[in-house]
């Protein structure tokens, strides 16, 4: 049963299980996609009753990182599947139709993180980063100028090959091919005008309305791994957020 006097500050037991279940995952125990133990399996290893396992699972599955099948069992959450595909998409066209997303990827390199970056992904600064742009579009139209920042000790590996020969998206390429899978996301919002580089790359004028879009995503135990800064054209399209 796990200790709970040794710890300075106390935590209900089924959040301890918790825990111990987000640790398995981040050292790979079980992998994306794949099924963990029974919830009788898991009391019986953790010494707890499978009411507290069920409850840690649950909070589990409602932040995505498990998904529960009904008949089948419990399973770490993938990329892969339909209902997270586009997860972290919010852009959508403003007639409700669905388009095909397409991107093309407009330069890879290496780079030393600037400090507020750095700050985000809890990385010194002037770490090694891998930078990386993309053209995204949406129905053939360029609609999403995408930077993205990954420290490189973590992301060893990525380069200009591996991205244009992965058929999928980026969180799906972290996940299949490093074993990083990033389970939720911050953004922050801001509207501002297009500047000459952004408006080249996207087609349209300068001072053109855009919607910025700043993120950073998290894998297993709340660590960041991923910054991104996209550059929205919003005449078509909006910004979708289902609230609950």
């Amino acid at each position: 049963m796990p200790d709970t006097k040794s710890s300075p500050v106390f935590q209900p037991l089924y959040r301890q299980i918790k825990a111990l279940i987000t640790q398995s995952l981040i050292v790979g125990k079980w992998s994306p996609g794949n099924p963990i133990p029974s919830e009788m399996e898991l009391a019986a290893q953790f010494g707890v009753s499978q009411g507290t396992v069920r409850k840690a699972i649950d909070e589990l599955a409602a932040e995505n990182i498990l998904n529960r099948r009904q008949g089948k069992g419990t399973f770490v959450s993938t990329h892969s599947e339909d209902g997270v595909k586009l997860r972290f998409l919010r852009l959508v066209a403003a007639d409700g139709s669905k388009q095909l997303l397409d991107n093309r990827l407009l330069s890879c390199e290496r780079s030393k993180a600037p400090a507020q970056v750095a700050q985000q992904l809890g990385i010194k600064t002037g770490s090694s980063i891998i930078e990386i742009k993309r053209l995204l579009l949406l129905a053939d139209k360029p609609t999403i100028l995408d930077h993205i920042i990954l420290p490189a000790a973590s992301f060893k590996g990525v380069n200009t090959a591996l991205i244009e020969s992965f058929n999928g998206s980026m969180y799906r390429m972290y996940e299949s091919q490093l074993g990083i899978r990033m389970v939720r996301a911050e953004e922050r919002l801001n509207a501002i005008g297009a500047d000459a580089a952004t408006a080249s790359i996207l087609g349209i004028k300068t001072h053109t309305p855009l919607l910025r879009i700043e993120r950073v995503s998290y894998t297993y135990g709340d660590k960041p791994m991923e910054w991104r800064l996209g550059m929205c054209l919003t005449n078509e399209h909006h910004y979708l957020n289902h609230l609950e």
